[in-house]
């Protein structure tokens, strides 16, 4: 076998490949998209095309959980005001380690990826004792302000980022008189919008998608939880009604996708000028 046939194989396998994980990985999205639209008696059914076609499961939804609208306007705002708070947060940080020079920058940025080594769920319970002894327990504020207080990721991907930028901009920029504050401003985070579309990304989607933070912090208050805790509780409720389930879950997803694909060239380049993987 020639080096040229070697190569037509070679890309045959990796083309074969990327189709089969494709098929695999989108294998339950489209059986999401099939339940939502078939009657509840076809729900078992081993055909992807329902049929008859239906929407009823979605009016079904409203019904059984009348929440279920103001539930995802209260995922949107939390992941939205999460989303802000580490992209403002974490570029400053970053813009701090990877610009300015002060003494024991190094060591304090090694004491933040050392964070990185702690589970989420090992500071669960101190931090629950703070905001319960703070009164802020059933409330949407322990989702929220924890995002303004910066991040470990956020801050590790920014810096990364704005490592790749010439020093000479800042240092031009203060031959002429700028500030920190205007450097950073007006010219390291124009530059670094594709590290911080990424960053959002990242941020909203572990924000919609978390489950466990707004169960343990908003418990009880179906108008103020969110969209996973809804759906959760749906599933618990009426746990055979899975046309009716699968209903909410696309509406779910709907805006992670529509946000993917309009950040999808930002992200893509953020992630591989940043030389991050998650």
């Amino acid at each position: 076998m020639n080096l040229k046939t070697q190569k037509i194989v070679g890309s045959i396998l990796t083309y074969l490949a990327v189709i089969a994980g494709a098929i695999l990985f989108a294998g339950p999205f489209v059986w999401m998209i099939s339940t939502a639209f078939k009657l509840p008696a076809d729900q078992y059914t081993r055909g992807l095309i329902p049929n008859p076609f239906t929407f009823s499961n979605f009016t079904d939804l409203l019904i059984k959980l009348p929440e279920f609208p103001r539930q995802m306007f209260n995922s949107f705002m939390i992941a939205a005001l999460t989303t802000f708070g580490q992209v403002v947060t974490c570029a400053m940080a970053a813009f701090a380690f990877a610009v300015v020079k002060f003494r024991g920058r190094n060591l304090l940025f090694t004491l933040l990826l050392i964070t990185f080594v702690i589970p989420s769920q090992v500071t669960l319970i101190p931090n629950f004792i703070i905001f319960s002894r703070i009164g802020w327990v059933g409330t949407q504020l322990p989702l929220i302000i924890p995002a303004f207080l910066g991040g470990a990721f956020g801050t590790f991907l920014l810096r990364q980022y704005f490592l790749t930028l010439p020093h000479e901009l800042a240092e031009a920029a203060r031959m002429d008189g700028a500030s920190l504050l205007q450097i950073f401003w007006e010219i390291y985070l124009p530059l670094a919008r594709p590290a911080m579309a990424a960053l959002a990304l990242f941020t909203f989607l572990g924000s919609w998608n978390d489950l466990l933070h707004p169960l343990i912090y908003l418990p009880t208050n179906q108008n103020l939880t969110t969209i996973t805790v809804g759906l959760s509780l749906f599933q618990t409720q009426y746990g055979g009604r899975w046309t009716i389930l699968m209903a909410g879950t696309l509406i779910s997803v709907l805006p992670i996708i529509i946000l993917f694909f309009f950040m999808q060239k930002q992200f893509i380049e953020g992630i591989a000028l940043s030389g991050v993987k998650r």
